[in-house]
């Protein structure tokens, strides 16, 4: 009777597969330390055609911290979030999603259902469509296009749009289709679509490009009014504004972390200098 009940106990303690893959055979469990880190790499490499994108890459974020990441072309940056979006398998090391999530057990469609939000550099919105029912179709999950045009929205679901509008500035233009809307109100459009989402995390690639000097400010006012209920990481260019909103900056080059803390210690580190701003 006791062997029959041994497999119940097991079974009712067995983690979640798509929340807690971390007890994946063969990886080795985060490190005590570094239990309450929302991101952990480890010794993350990619080689690609013989060239090490990421060489050995580890780093961490804190649960709610705004991360800016810099570096030159070339640094990993992009593969990095590869990784971490489960677009790029690395060839050795361990990437954690908290405590118990490891990312590189799962696949792409699954690392964005367990809270991990990505926005790329060039805005993907439905041109055609108001930025009201771009937010809903973010909303509507697994739901089909068509589907999704003839539902009803619940009271709760309308009151999550009105408030992601208001949170990135386009509550006046609900009604406007966004092929009318500017570069940056796109852009600020698109970082809706994944609030909609409610990510745990959210990656942000170059934000700011080709924005004007109004929008830019915006764009920092916006990402400051979000870290702490999430935690984001901006891969960037522009010193100005990585300056006007990091507390912590990572300098990637040649797939390594080269220099790391607030922006007067990295932006005077020769090392950074040398590579990267410039003498």
């Amino acid at each position: 009777m006791s062997g029959s009940d041994t497999p119940a106990v097991e079974t009712s303690v067995r983690p979640e597969p798509v929340r807690q893959p971390g007890q994946t055979a063969g990886r080795p469990p985060l490190p005590d330390r570094l239990l309450y880190k929302v991101l952990y790499l480890n010794k993350l490499t990619v080689t690609f055609d013989g060239f090490k994108a990421l060489d050995e890459l580890t780093l961490d974020v804190e649960p709610g911290e705004l991360r800016c990441i810099i570096g030159p072309n070339g640094a990993g940056k992009t593969t990095m979030m590869d990784v971490i979006t489960g677009k790029t398998r690395p060839d050795h090391g361990t990437a954690w999603f908290g405590p118990k999530i490891d990312l590189l057990a799962l696949t792409e469609p699954e690392i964005a259902q367990a809270g991990i939000g990505r926005k790329f550099q060039k805005p993907s919105v439905f041109e055609y469509l108001t930025v009201f029912e771009n937010l809903e179709l973010s909303l509507a999950g697994d739901k089909s296009f068509w589907k999704t045009l003839v539902a009803r929205l619940s009271p709760a679901e309308r009151d999550q749009i009105d408030r992601v509008l208001g949170i990135i500035g386009l509550a006046d233009e609900r009604k406007a289709p966004a092929r009318t809307l500017s570069h940056g109100q796109k852009q600020w459009l698109e970082i809706g679509m994944l609030l909609m989402q409610e990510p745990e995390l959210l990656l942000v690639d170059e934000p700011v490009a080709g924005m004007t000097p109004q929008e830019t400010e915006r764009t920092a006012e916006l990402l400051l009014s979000l870290a702490g209920e999430h935690s984001i990481i901006v891969v960037e260019h522009d010193m100005d504004f990585v300056r006007s909103i990091a507390k912590q900056v990572t300098v990637l080059h040649e797939g390594r972390v080269l220099s790391e803390g607030d922006m007067d210690y990295v932006q005077n580190d020769p090392r950074v200098i040398e590579v990267y701003l410039g003498a």
